[in-house]
């Protein structure tokens, strides 16, 4: 047993598996309807369902019933809040929902009965109860709701007005009649990634129950797709879903469990992305997504746009096949993939003169990469293009298809991580496109697969916080021990939240009560009630108001050295020589360097990232931006090598560094230029961030640091200061968390124009993070 538990990959296909989705699209007006019964009780019910946003900033809706004043569960336009109304009784949460790139829980429980108002109705996403809510108004005691109640209720539109379609996928919808349940009737913490994924449910469901999971595609009826598997019969009627072979196929593989199904796998599919922001170039030009975000192009009247999509295929994964439909006829575009880690330029097709980061074939018959070369046949409205990207080794090759025959091999030695990409033109100009999660219209190539969570390749780290954590803590102005972490820090960075006091950052081969402070450029300092153990799951702190101030809160970001994290803890003693070389255990090339004079109390912080070119140069406790300096000069898999400067090198001088390397899945370093807008950048990390350091490097600006420890739910309002002894910063959003990565949300660290570096460290892998 032990065997299997330390080699997962023995159990791809453990546990409860999901077969299928269905997708609503709103451009159809597409939706389930039912009239339920008296039910087995007017006061108490639950649901559950899984829920895929498609299109976002429109009104959503899950679940309604009633006609005038209507029950309903949906997704405001323009906010993305979460809302509930029973009757007159409404609950807003103040959390946002703007990840279209994977899949939420939600359950609402409801039980009237309760003497104590909030606990007539609860919410659950992803197992976790919502409990701040921006407006809150409870049922009266023993009210009854006109959800399971004998009315019409309808899954995917807003009854009253038949209005609200929801845009997206929906799958494993329980409704209980007449029990009050949490989320751990549906759903359980993974005991490997510790994500939360579905279980069955093993209860019962009462006289208007059912248990939807669209798992018969055989037809559009209410006895195939419709059908309702809890034993009651209580099927649902579809509307407008269509399970005809095509662009508009609504039976889809993407579903929140992964398995191997023995043909594309199931799991989290990619679509196109509504918050990648993409490139439109030309009068009257609008670049959107629809339907499930699988139709996706130029949504104006004029000129070409740029989408990309929610997932990137990694660098040495396998082989990744997906197509593209041409669309209306005279309709020019273009397919392929754009490297991850680039921005899109403002260029009419991917790849197009002077986006040397793009890769695709145009229906002109031309290849683009910087710009269009002679390649393949011509392609007309209705033809589909094939994408086949052979990344099974480090570097990619590309093949396209017109049709089912290759029009050879187009590109090869293509590096990083690539993200599929297409442009059109404007008019009906939005192209159908698949990943996988329908019916292929044509085979792929042998050994190429679908582009889902469930064939991406296995991470080293399943569970970030196995190596990195963030811990929110209170102080009591005594000795306290922080605990529950998953291993033993090496490095530990402690910010008092609420007062204005000095970072302090302690590890372990300095040694406990070894204060450096980011914010200072003061000399290493003993300090006795710091930081004064390390311990197996934690640290212990002493009576000081800068790490355990009574009754105010602080936080402490951990990592663990070694080479699976990529991090290392260096000390060495300066000789005063240009161009020394010290030696690390990384075993890769560093992405980050940090150095700090512990001797000396004049010399700052120089940090060097891969953003830079050698000899360049940020200081932690500084605003000041990108300066050519001779500190960090150079990196290499087994070194670092330092100039004489005093900063890095002088003689008898001791100093510590602090070294981190790129790990898939788990951390990312990396570059962006912002835009100025609420629609700022996404930044594709491969994982769901739980820490996030950002700096603007073009001229002057703060550092600034974030964790999904203080600020779990979106939008991200909190932000502390590398280079201030400032309290927290709680005044306006800055970013959202997502399952792949972050979205930048207004101009905090989103200059228009600004160029910005990046650090971040995961909280789960993309292959197996829900929405956020």
């Amino acid at each position: 047993m032990s065997a299997m538990i330390g080699n997962p990959l023995l159990l791809p296909d453990e546990g409860y598996n999901i077969s299928r989705s269905v997708r609503l699209r709103s451009s159809a007006s597409a939706y389930f309807n039912r009239t339920l019964t008296t039910p087995t009780s007017g006061t108490t019910w639950t649901w559950s369902a899984w829920v895929k946003r498609g299109a976002l900033s429109v009104e959503s809706q899950l679940f309604s019933a009633g006609a005038a004043v209507s029950d309903q569960v949906f997704f405001q336009s323009s906010t993305d809040v979460l809302i509930v109304y029973l009757g007159a009784n409404t609950l807003v949460t103040s959390q946002v929902f703007r990840d279209p790139s994977a899949w939420y829980h939600i359950v609402l429980q409801v039980d009237t009965t309760q003497a104590t108002a909030s606990n007539r109705v609860r919410l659950y996403v992803n197992g976790v109860q919502v409990t701040a809510f921006s407006s809150t108004s409870y049922p009266t005691q023993n009210a009854t709701t006109k959800f399971n109640s004998a009315s019409a209720h309808n899954i995917g539109r807003y009854q009253a007005g038949a209005s609200g379609y929801f845009d997206g996928y929906l799958t494993e919808i329980n409704f209980i009649d007449g029990q009050a349940l949490t989320p751990s009737s549906f759903g359980e913490t993974d005991i490997l990634t510790g994500v939360w994924k579905p279980k069955k449910y093993a209860g019962t469901y009462g006289t208007n129950g059912f248990f939807l999971n669209f798992s018969d595609p055989s037809a559009a009826t209410a006895t195939t797709i419709g059908r309702d598997y809890s034993g009651n019969g209580n099927n649902w009627t579809p509307n407008n879903i269509s399970v005809t072979a095509g662009a508009t196929y609504d039976s889809m593989l993407d579903v929140p469990t992964l398995w191997a199904d023995g043909g594309n796998g199931r799991g989290n599919y990619c679509v196109l992305s509504p918050i990648m922001p993409g490139v439109a170039t030309g009068g009257g030009a609008v670049y959107g997504v629809k339907d499930g975000n699988l139709l996706g192009g130029n949504t104006g009247s004029g000129g070409w746009a740029i989408v990309g999509s929610t997932m990137a295929i990694p660098a040495g994964s396998g082989k990744f096949y997906f197509e593209c439909t041409v669309g209306a006829s005279g309709q020019s575009m273009s397919v392929g993939v754009q490297k991850a880690d680039s921005r899109f330029t403002a260029q009419y097709i991917v790849g197009n003169t002077g986006d040397a980061n793009g890769y695709s074939y145009c229906n002109d018959g031309l290849k683009y990469n910087n710009g269009g070369t002679s390649y393949g046949s011509t392609a007309a409205a209705g033809d589909v293009i094939g994408v086949a990207v052979d990344a099974s080794s480090s570097t990619a090759s590309i093949t396209f298809y017109k049709n089912n025959v290759s029009q050879g091999t187009a590109f090869t030695g293509v590096t990083g991580d690539l993200m599929p990409a297409m442009s059109s033109t404007s008019g009906s100009g939005m192209c159908p496109t698949n990943f996988g999660q329908r019916p292929f219209a044509y085979t792929p190539p042998t050994g190429f697969k679908a582009l889902n969570t469930q064939n991406l390749p296995e991470p080293t780290i399943k569970k970030g916080n196995q190596y990195f954590d963030a811990k929110a803590y209170t102080g009591n102005g005594g000795t306290q021990t922080i605990s529950g972490m998953q291993f033993a820090p090496d490095l530990v960075w402690i910010k008092n939240r609420g007062s204005v006091t000095d970072h302090g950052l302690f590890d372990t081969v300095r040694g406990a009560t070894k204060r450096i402070s980011s914010n200072l450029a003061n000399a290493e300092s003993t300090e006795v009630n710091s930081l004064t153990a390390f311990t197996s799951d934690g640290f212990t702190v002493g009576a000081t108001q800068d790490f355990n101030q009574n009754g105010v809160g602080l936080v402490g970001w951990q990592w663990k050295e070694g080479a699976t994290p990529g991090f290392d803890i260096v000390t060495y003693t300066g000789n005063g020589s240009a161009g020394r070389t010290v030696a690390h255990s990384l075993g890769v090339t560093p992405a980050m360097t940090i150095v700090k004079d512990r001797s000396n109390g004049t010399n700052g912080w120089p940090v060097w990232h891969k953003a830079f070119s050698n000899s360049q140069t940020l200081y932690l406790e500084s605003t000041t931006g990108l300066l050519t300096r001779d500190r960090v000069t150079a990196v290499s898999s087994t070194t670092f090598t330092v100039g004489s400067h005093t900063e890095v090198n002088n003689n008898g001088n001791t100093y510590v560094a602090y070294l981190f390397a790129e790990v898939a899945g788990f951390s990312k370093f990396g570059s962006y230029t912002g835009n100025g807008s609420s629609d700022g950048p996404m930044i594709f990390t491969g994982f769901r961030p739980r820490f996030i350091l950002l700096k603007r490097t073009d001229t002057t600006g703060n550092w600034n640091m974030y964790d999904s420890a203080r600020s779990p739910r979106n939008a991200d309002t909190k932000v502390l200061y590398p280079n201030l002894s400032n309290s927290e910063d709680a005044s306006t959003d800055h970013f959202d968390w997502l399952s792949n990565g972050f979205k930048m949300k207004s101009t905090n660290q989103n200059t228009n124009g600004g160029t910005f570096i990046f650090a971040a460290f995961s909280e789960n892998p993309f292959k197996y993070s829900l929405a956020q």
